[in-house]
């Protein structure tokens, strides 16, 4: 015998592209939060290295404050007749011009890096323009 066997009504367009919008809402949820998850990670991970970094950078100040010091004796004791302050004023120009060159090296690495993590920026991004193009 055969007996007729109903198949259960299909869904309509309405539920489907409901659930499609809130698994989109629900992924840039998601991506937002490993975002914010990356960020404060870095954060911790830079305050961790920057805190011995600053003491380190502190005391080098100071022993180099004292040797370049002793340098302009020492440009004194092997020249007499230079006065002190030029001697302070030889070793101040050399230290100035180093430090500018070391400044614009440092700035032109810095300005050749995005510290942002662009995996998840770029995800982001494009999870964000395929929900706004429904």
């Amino acid at each position: 015998m055969i007996t007729d066997h109903e198949s259960p009504p299909s869904p309509g367009v309405t539920p489907l592209i409901t659930g499609i919008i809130n698994d989109a809402q629900q992924l840039v949820r998601q991506q937002l939060t490993l975002f914010q998850s990356e960020v404060k990670h870095d954060l911790i991970r830079t305050k961790d290295a920057a805190i011995p970094l600053g003491v380190g950078v502190a005391v080098s100040l100071l022993a180099g404050i004292f040797l370049f010091l002793m340098v302009a004796h020492l440009v004194v004791w092997v020249w007499p007749a230079v006065p002190l302050f030029a001697a302070y004023g030889i070793v101040g120009l050399v230290l100035g011009l180093v430090g500018t060159r070391l400044i614009l090296v440092g700035k032109t690495k810095f300005d050749a890096f995005n510290p942002l993590p662009n995996k998840s920026v770029e995800g982001l991004k494009e999870n964000i323009q395929w929900t706004t193009k429904m």
